[in-house]
């Protein structure tokens, strides 16, 4: 067969078992989060091998000042539209504040909700021992679970803000002992979010699972970044973490400006565009 007949490579559709598979053969995962159908469609072209709808869509879409008034409602309408573009990577939603918290028995119920609604194929708690009874009650109804310890952006009022983990040795015990125990619950990974590097290398070398870091450095199984930071979407600096791959609200800006000058001057609609 000549070189121009022959076919692309078929496309992998990554299925929750992938996951553990890629950390045995040091496969280097990654995950970005999306929150509508254009950057699910772009992150599904890329051929990522996972796309959480997070809960961070609440300041780069909603433009709030955190996840926390994100809502069921608002999860669930997002994911839905993310499902309809993506087709080939892992599907997972982030579960809200307050939509796991209060029992088991609710957890399970909107777990379900973004399976049955919007077409989510798994979910992301934050949190270890206080959400280790929702977490396996969600598991035993047959949907996975990505877990979440480090920096957990829905719990800063208790913490007091955004701070990095792992700078003592008994917290880095602790998280530690969080990511063998989610692994224990069944979790097929584990988001590692603001953990000091060396810390969270000692936990990917600890768990079978693979770990996801988003500032965590580079000793992760793989890594996720929001997909506004990804590709220059946010007015604010991009976080210390993160690196920010185009300039797409400029360039977005530059369009809308030209776009204006040219209706004011009258150059826009020219004959090419009429029917």
């Amino acid at each position: 067969m000549s070189a121009e007949n022959e076919q692309p490579p078929a496309r992998l559709r990554r299925r929750v078992h992938h996951f553990r598979k890629f950390k045995e053969e040091k496969r280097r995962i990654v995950f970005i989060t999306a929150h509508d159908f254009a950057s699910g469609l772009a992150a599904d072209k890329a051929d990522v091998d996972a796309v959480l709808v997070g809960d961070s869509l609440g300041m780069v879409a909603l433009g709030f000042d955190s996840t926390l008034p994100v809502t069921m409602e608002m999860m669930l309408h997002h994911t839905a539209a993310v499902r309809r573009a993506v087709k080939y990577a892992f599907l997972i939603a982030d579960m809200p504040f307050l939509s796991y918290q209060i029992s088991a028995e609710d957890a399970v119920r909107n777990a379900g909700r973004f399976v049955q609604e919007a077409g989510a194929e798994a979910v992301k708690l934050e949190g270890c021992c206080e959400v280790l009874p929702a977490i396996e009650r969600i598991i035993a109804a047959g949907i996975p679970v990505l877990g979440h310890i480090g920096l957990l952006p829905q719990a800063i009022h208790r913490t007091g803000g955004y701070k990095v983990r792992g700078r003592t040795e008994q917290d880095a015990e602790e998280l530690i002992r969080e990511a063998k125990l989610l692994e224990e619950a069944g979790a097929f990974a584990i988001v590692l979010e603001g953990i000091l590097p060396g810390v969270a290398e000692r936990i990917t070398q600890e768990v079978k699972i693979p770990t996801i870091g988003i500032g965590a450095g580079g000793g992760c199984d793989g890594q996720i970044l929001v997909f506004s930071d990804v590709v220059g979407l946010t007015a604010s600096r991009t976080p210390k973490f993160a690196k920010r791959y185009a300039t797409a609200l400029d360039d977005m800006t530059r369009a809308v400006s030209t776009y204006a000058e040219e209706v004011r001057a009258g150059t826009f609609p020219g004959r090419e565009h009429e029917y």
